[in-house]
């Protein structure tokens, strides 16, 4: 479920069968890292909406959270935000980025980094595009499912 009214309504009515958000972590950059930071968000956009909509009424697709790459205090920001949805009793929060430099923060979360590169998408066909980032979401996919057998009693 994605995060518009219609489908929160869907989700208030159904969320004990929700147990899994994800948050694309999105970097907003000018100058130089302005192109990239367009196209991270690009790529990130495509894969979690594609991810959520093989996974409906399992999993909550959260806004991006866009953070300013050199902020100093993202990392205290998107525990924040994590802390919040495990306080609504969601079991599993899954942070999506294209952005290497969330990998050294990997141990600070308490909850599951994906990093995946970005695909300049725009350099691609449709059809070549389209099944790239079939097989990414069938990778993250395996992620989850693996999490969720695995989870803790």
């Amino acid at each position: 479920m994605r995060w518009t009214a219609k489908e929160l309504d869907m989700y208030s009515q159904s969320k004990e069968y929700v147990d899994t958000v994800l948050i694309p972590l999105v970097p907003i950059s000018f100058g130089g890292q302005m192109k990239h930071s367009g196209s991270m968000n690009e790529f990130l956009t495509i894969l979690s909406m594609e991810i959520e909509k093989q996974m409906k009424g399992r999993i909550l697709l959260m806004p991006s959270f866009h953070y300013v790459s050199n902020e100093g205090d993202k990392v205290e920001r998107l525990k924040y935000w994590a802390n919040e949805v495990k306080e609504n009793n969601i079991k599993h929060v899954f942070f999506l980025t294209s952005d290497y430099e969330w990998k050294k923060h990997e141990g600070e979360l308490e909850n599951h980094l994906i990093w995946i590169p970005a695909i300049a998408l725009e350099s691609l066909e449709t059809d070549q595009a389209r099944g790239m980032i079939n097989q990414q979401v069938i990778q993250i996919l395996d992620i989850f499912t693996y999490n969720w057998k695995n989870e803790k009693k």
